[in-house]
């Protein structure tokens, strides 16, 4: 299954590792620290314009910084399509 990050990115939902809340990440020196590196090493995909990021999404090889919450992820990634098969 794929997880729909914003304005058209889709990852796989098992090539997730986390999904951080940007609010939260200000508050702590640690995650600023770890943002601040890979933003200068320019390892993060933009997916939202500058200044609008709600969350950080981390997968097996990249990081992508969202336009949508973090919560709003996360009951997108619990949601499964459900087929009804016609025997």
């Amino acid at each position: 299954m794929f997880l729909h990050l914003g304005n058209n990115y889709m990852v796989r939902k098992d090539k997730i590792i986390a999904i951080l809340d940007m609010e939260t990440t200000k508050n702590s020196q640690i995650s600023r620290n770890f943002l601040s590196n890979i933003l200068k090493n320019n390892r993060v995909q933009r997916i939202s314009e500058v200044g609008k990021e709600k969350s950080i999404i981390i997968t097996d090889d990249s990081f992508y910084l969202s336009p949508i919450t973090s919560s709003t992820l996360q009951k997108r990634s619990i949601t499964d399509i459900k087929f009804d098969y016609i025997s």
